[in-house]
């Protein structure tokens, strides 16, 4: 189920949320009131009930929400309460380091590939830096794989000069989701999503901070 008009802040509120509850949820908690998720998720109350309104009604007012139902529905918004399948192109130290990231399978994202331009290089680095045997498939191959292993979300991890060809090729694979790690705007057509994390704007943002 998708809504119209919900800010990207909010659905990042949403993860965060997520991430909340699945906590409450391992202490045993069973209910939580909208004042107690905003503390804990260092945001207000208010916010909270907004965030949540654009999406229906939730809890019982008194009562507060029940962790497990709230929990359920903020995924089934989010679309995290299915299995998401992702390919890494670009094996290189961040690459390797993603592939090895174990919050992925938690939240259901599932890293099923592996590409680089030249794999037979780098695959005995890569495996000996994660302690077991990694497949590294040649990136020509990436179409096919795609539809072999039904991947919809496509990592890329490469030197700024190869992004836009690796999200060209994502693109004729009909991978319509691309997480961006590398340094360089790159276009897709419509229809398709790009999320960049340029990690020096995350830190150009930390920097004005602390010099105001």
């Amino acid at each position: 189920m998708k809504f119209s008009k919900v800010p990207e802040a909010t659905i990042r509120r949403l993860s965060r949320y997520s991430r909340c509850l699945e906590q409450l949820q391992a202490k045993g908690e069973k209910v939580v009131s909208s004042a107690q998720l905003a503390t804990k998720c260092a945001v207000n109350a208010a916010q909270v009930r907004k965030d949540l309104a654009y999406f229906g009604e939730f809890g019982i007012r008194g009562v507060g929400y029940y962790v497990s139902e709230l929990l359920f529905d903020i995924k089934r918004i989010l679309g995290s309460d299915k299995e998401w399948r992702m390919a890494i192109v670009g094996m290189g130290n961040l690459g390797s380091a993603l592939f090895s990231y174990k919050d992925f399978l938690k939240q259901n994202y599932k890293i099923v590939a592996a590409f680089d331009i030249d794999p037979h290089r780098i695959i005995g680095r890569v495996s000996e830096k994660l302690g077991k045997p990694v497949e590294i498939l040649h990136s020509d191959t990436l179409r096919e794989v795609v539809r072999e292993r039904n991947i919809e979300i496509g990592i890329i991890t490469t030197p700024a000069n190869q992004a836009q060809k690796v999200a060209d090729q994502l693109v004729e694979a009909d991978v319509r989701g691309i997480l961006n790690f590398a340094p360089a705007q790159i276009e897709v057509p419509e229809g398709y999503i790009v999320k960049n994390v340029f990690f020096t704007t995350v830190l150009d943002n930390l920097a004005y901070l602390l010099s105001v």
